[in-house]
């Protein structure tokens, strides 16, 4: 796959068919759509090709919005990557873009991308005020050469698969569900930062990981999880919150790597967020939390071994 940052970059050696968007997640609705493209394009001999905005149009087009991106943009263009597109065009969304009519934007496309097909969900619009809607986009297609296919959203019991959605399950800690939709474990990559050694004074030595303020995490509570460091998965239970039994503070993401004493810090860890186990809560001595934390382990790992706990 081919990354450019540029239209007038690809030089396509033929025509093409090509999809947009920002593509946060690359959830099954996604895939499904980038598994079309590859279809259309192969039935008609011409390349396929994404074109993906890194940030998403609403954190230039809404003011002080506050943008939490399911997948930052390295794991997207990586998963992006695993669906097979021949050429990937990576563009920031800016105000000068957003100010592009639509004709002119899908002329760029005809001619610096050789566009011979469009893929898109039947919500899709561009161009500046939207004005670019599936009606425009045809009618356009019919001058310039090219088609306009329209897909239906994927569903999973009944539920459109959509980014929007799948940001709301993962902030309500519904993980399993969230699985469902993206194909996948919801997962986080951090880097193992200098923490204030509670855990560890408390029997459970914990890796602290920095986040990015525009990652969506889950909401705050404990889970089962799988830690990914070093080329290996191990069993895991992160704590997300903000250790309201010592007094609050800021949000804190710490995962109990099972069966491991090593030093992790500096250490890039991905986290796969497998169940829920219990919402965050305050415990009234150190005791009390101590004998949760030794439940929450077990649980843990009784899920992570796909045994059912109190049955």
């Amino acid at each position: 796959m081919s990354v450019d940052h540029q239209l007038k970059g690809v030089c396509p050696s033929k025509g093409t068919a090509v999809t947009i968007g920002t593509f946060d997640g690359v959830h099954r609705g996604h895939q499904y759509l980038f598994r079309s493209l590859k279809k259309t394009a192969d039935s008609e001999d011409l390349l396929t090709c994404a074109i993906v905005f890194r940030n998403q149009p609403r954190s230039v087009l809404v003011r002080g919005a506050q943008v939490e991106y399911i997948t930052l943009w390295e794991e997207r263009k990586a998963l992006i990557k695993a669906q097979g597109v021949d050429h990937l065009v990576a563009l920031d969304f800016t105000r000068k873009l957003a100010s592009i009519r639509a004709r002119e934007f899908v002329e760029m496309l005809v001619v610096d991308l050789k566009m011979k097909v469009m893929v898109v969900g039947p919500d899709f619009a561009l161009g500046h005020r939207r004005e670019g809607d599936i009606p425009a986009l045809r009618a356009m297609g019919c001058e310039l050469g090219f088609s306009v296919q329209v897909l239906e959203p994927r569903a999973v019991d009944g539920q459109p698969i959509r980014s929007r959605v799948l940001r709301k399950m993962i902030s309500d800690g519904q993980v399993v569900d969230a699985a469902q939709m993206l194909g996948r474990s919801f997962s986080l990559r951090g880097v193992v930062v200098e923490g204030d050694r509670r855990g560890r004074d408390l029997g459970f030595p914990t890796a602290n990981l920095a986040l990015g303020e525009s990652i969506l995490a889950p909401k705050h509570g404990i889970y089962a999880t799988w830690a990914t460091f070093r080329g290996e998965k191990r069993p895991s239970a992160t704590s997300i919150g903000v250790r309201p039994t010592f007094g609050g503070g800021p949000r804190f993401v710490e995962v109990y790597v099972m069966d491991f004493n090593g030093d992790l810090y500096g250490e890039t860890i991905d986290i796969e967020f497998v169940r829920l186990l219990r919402d965050e809560q305050y415990f009234e001595s150190v005791d009390a939390l101590v004998r949760q934390m030794d439940m929450d382990v077990e649980q843990a790992r009784a899920v992570l071994s796909h045994k059912v706990v109190g049955q």
